[in-house]
């Protein structure tokens, strides 16, 4: 069985940078329990909802996936996570 070239290029324990994009208002003082992501306010949706963005780097999936969950926990709709490079 062959590796695609994406998963053989792509190491799950090594650090990357994120941007994350969420349906609603998470305000700035969530930065620390967020693992330090920077927490900016985008465009409002379509429907005019608010649209929060959080960029920052995350040591590996696991704490990627602990800070997917954190969202979660506070009821924030996922839009989109877009991994930005390891650079």
């Amino acid at each position: 069985m062959t590796q695609s070239k994406e998963s053989a290029t792509y190491a799950f324990d090594q650090p990357g940078n994120y941007r994350i994009h969420v349906l609603g208002f998470l305000d700035e003082s969530w930065s620390e329990r967020l693992g330090g992501m920077r927490i900016s306010q985008c465009e409002p949706n379509d429907q005019q909802q608010p649209v929060t963005e959080l960029t920052g780097n995350v040591r590996d999936q696991a704490e990627l996936a602990g800070l997917l969950n954190s969202l979660y926990e506070l009821h924030l709709t996922l839009l989109s996570v877009n991994y930005l490079g390891s650079g």
